[in-house]
């Protein structure tokens, strides 16, 4: 049960962070593209607090995995694979 618990933690993390990834792809392409400044201006903040953010789920999921088990490691792979990071 408390396996199944963690797994299910861990898929949670991996949807945050690819929700964040296509999050931080929409503003990345964004930037600069406003001739108002402050419009700019807060699309770096956005796109900064998304690379925070998806920073902290990966240090959270790294915390989760299984340590020195190869199965956690290849399904890790996959997900970041997945991801593109």
């Amino acid at each position: 049960m408390v396996d199944d618990y963690a797994h299910g933690q861990r898929d949670g993390l991996r949807l945050a962070l690819s929700i964040l990834a296509a999050e931080e792809a929409k503003w990345a392409a964004l930037l600069g593209e406003s001739s108002s400044w402050r419009t700019n201006a807060t699309r770096e903040v956005r796109h900064k607090t998304l690379q925070v953010a998806q920073a902290r789920l990966q240090t959270a999921l790294n915390r989760m995995s299984r340590k020195n088990a190869p199965e956690a490691e290849a399904e890790i792979a996959l997900a970041l694979t997945k991801l593109g990071l």
